[in-house]
């Protein structure tokens, strides 16, 4: 059975867009990342293969059409808190699919194998969930083969230290949680290095990952050569 993948994004002029980084780069250039790194996340997921079926989480139901979400089907995230939010996505593409994965725009350093090592959690018996930890306390992936009750969804505080701890606490008592490599979940320019650190660490960055990475160069002061650039602080 295929795995729905729900990819969450902002569309810039419609909703603020990275606002923390915002504060740093400003607010065009951090709709920039936002764009490059969406377009990163989806050319991973177009090169995952036909058992993976890629969705845009849109956050604006106006958006729904817009320009930059027409490469997967669109499907509207909701009001309320990214918990609800979260909830609503995952709970009607399980309903659909059976097996769901979230993902955010902001972690735009996967590549196939991680999406699959993902897929192979939740087919094995033991584990029904899976989530790829996030160095700021949250997580970068969410992905479960069964229903998961609201209450669980609204457990943590969103955007904390705490957030994946008290969410897999919860998530617990109906079963396995597999644990994907940990990952910087971008929202601030200090977290920006790191992002570097992991993208240059892919074996084989795409098209549109190396976009990203060049934009980057500008944000950490590398100077442009023939190699690729490897930005402080080191890996």
């Amino acid at each position: 059975m295929s795995t729905a993948l729900a990819i969450f994004v902002k569309t810039p002029g419609t909703s603020p867009v990275k606002t923390r980084l915002a504060q740093t780069l400003g607010r065009e250039q951090a709709e920039r990342f936002h764009v490059l790194a969406a377009q990163a996340v989806a050319a991973v997921a177009c090169t995952a293969g036909p058992d993976i079926l890629p969705y845009w989480a849109v956050a604006e139901s106006a958006a729904l059409g817009h320009r930059l979400w027409t490469q997967f089907p669109a499907i509207w995230q909701g009001t309320g808190g990214l918990g609800e939010r979260m909830d609503r996505v995952f709970s009607r593409l399980q309903r659909r699919h059976g097996k769901v994965l979230l993902l955010g725009a902001d972690t735009p350093q996967i590549d196939t194998a991680i999406l699959h090592a993902a897929c192979r959690a939740l087919e094995d018996p033991a584990t029904p969930h899976v989530i790829g930890p996030a160095s700021d306390g949250g997580f970068w992936l969410f992905g479960a083969r069964c229903p998961v009750p609201s209450d669980i969804w609204h457990a943590p505080p969103y955007s904390s230290s705490q957030t994946a701890r008290i969410f897999e606490d919860r998530l617990s008592t109906l079963g396995g949680i597999a644990h994907l490599s940990m990952k910087t979940d971008l929202d601030h320019a200090e977290d920006l290095p790191a992002l570097v650190c992991e993208l240059d660490a892919l074996p084989a960055p795409l098209p549109a990952q190396q976009a990203l990475r060049a934009w980057l160069e500008k944000w950490l002061g590398c100077s442009d050569s023939n190699e690729t650039p490897r930005c402080t602080p080191p890996c």
